[in-house]
């Protein structure tokens, strides 16, 4: 057997009704508690309010943050974390998807460093310390899994760049994955979140740095979505679903934190940065069919094991014959759940192709693919992908 190591801090809560529990959780860390969100929309219905009473009922002081936009960028960070220093919060609650969370992890780093959240990039010389803030996550999707990795995007509009914070600190002390939070997300949104638990099982069982335990996570994850995913994206009420979509995101998430992502989540997080009106799950969705086909004959095995999840009729077929077969199970797959897009569809301009495939390398994520990409590679894969 392979080698291996897993690492998992964060404390989970996982089922219905789990939000009740919100005021006890977070009272253990602290008694100030900046509240994390976007604005209180009609979708969800009262739902910060009522996090907000639980926490001031369990006695905390609650400073409320409503800003949270898609695609969180340093501004927004450092306007928040000055609040947080003037509000002198001790623990970061954050209650919403993946955006709220990286802007929570985000917030934590920076009210309590020296310099922005951009200062502490993965790849920067310095790091987060024991200074930061601990933070409570509360998805209210199914998507990121950032409820229970190391990891902060962020993207600086300066720069036109989306890059990451990537930090053992960063993990949540904390997540309570409630399915019934997620019951009012509209279907355009499941989707998208949706696809990208998808990516993130599917990249990190195809990742060389994967394991036994994450494989075993990872198709598990797969089976998940295969089954619950169209039922949430038709009918958003199905509790079922939703409750079989957190548990897949969880998992997921418990695999890219051990395991990683690969070429496409790259590519996605280029997209990302140049244009941030397109949604994570919808720039993986545009370019994975791509990405699949440049991909399945250097890792036939677990394409055909993929693929036999969403197609049974794979079962029995073997290698690049088998492969080929799952490429194109996902492919339709995402036409199913009504993710089949194309670049031009974002409105993403032909002309800036080549400076999109540029951008792919800011990222790591390539080097982990299955078979290394060249910029040659990803202009053909985005000009596929148009």
């Amino acid at each position: 057997m392979k080698t291996f190591q897993y690492f998992q801090p964060t404390e989970i809560r996982f089922g219905r009704g789990r939000l009740a529990e919100l005021g006890s959780v977070t009272a253990r860390f602290g008694r100030r508690a900046l509240l994390v969100s976007v604005r209180e929309e009609p979708c969800f219905r009262g739902l910060f309010t009522r996090a907000k009473a639980r926490l001031v009922k369990a006695g905390l002081a609650v400073a409320r943050f409503d800003e949270v936009i898609p695609n969180p960028t340093t501004d927004v960070v450092t306007r928040w974390a000055r609040a947080a220093r003037r509000f002198r919060a001790d623990v970061v609650v954050a209650i919403g998807g993946g955006s709220t969370m990286d802007t929570a992890k985000a917030i934590a780093v920076e009210a309590t460093h020296p310099g922005s959240a951009w200062d502490y990039l993965f790849f920067r010389d310095t790091q987060p310390t024991a200074k930061t803030l601990p933070v409570v996550a509360i998805t209210t999707t199914s998507g990121t899994g950032s409820h229970v990795t190391q990891v902060a995007v962020v993207t600086n509009p300066a720069e036109k760049n989306k890059s990451a914070l990537y930090h053992p600190l960063l993990y949540p002390r904390a997540a309570l994955v409630d399915p019934e939070l997620m019951m009012t997300l509209p279907a355009k949104v499941t989707a998208a979140t949706g696809f990208d638990v998808f990516a993130h099982a599917f990249e990190s069982y195809i990742h060389p740095g994967g394991s036994p335990f994450t494989d075993m996570m990872a198709l598990e994850a797969l089976r998940l979505v295969a089954r619950f995913l169209p039922a949430a994206v038709k009918n958003g009420k199905d509790l079922d679903a939703r409750e079989g979509m957190a548990w897949a995101d969880t998992l997921a998430g418990l695999c890219i934190a051990n395991a990683g992502v690969t070429l496409p989540h790259g590519i996605g997080m280029a997209i990302g940065g140049l244009y941030p009106h397109v949604a994570h799950g919808e720039a993986l969705a545009v370019v994975y069919p791509a990405i699949l086909e440049y991909t399945y004959r250097v890792a036939p095995e677990k394409f055909a094991a993929v693929g036999r999840i969403l197609d049974p009729r794979l079962e029995g077929q073997k290698g690049v014959r088998a492969a080929e077969g799952a490429s194109e199970a996902i492919k339709r797959f995402i036409k199913r759940i009504g993710m089949g897009l194309r670049l031009r569809d974002l409105k993403v301009p032909k002309a800036e192709l080549e400076a999109l495939a540029r951008q792919y390398l800011v990222l790591p994520d390539f080097k982990n693919h299955p078979r290394l990409a060249t910029l040659a590679d990803v202009k053909a894969i985005l000009d596929r992908s148009h």
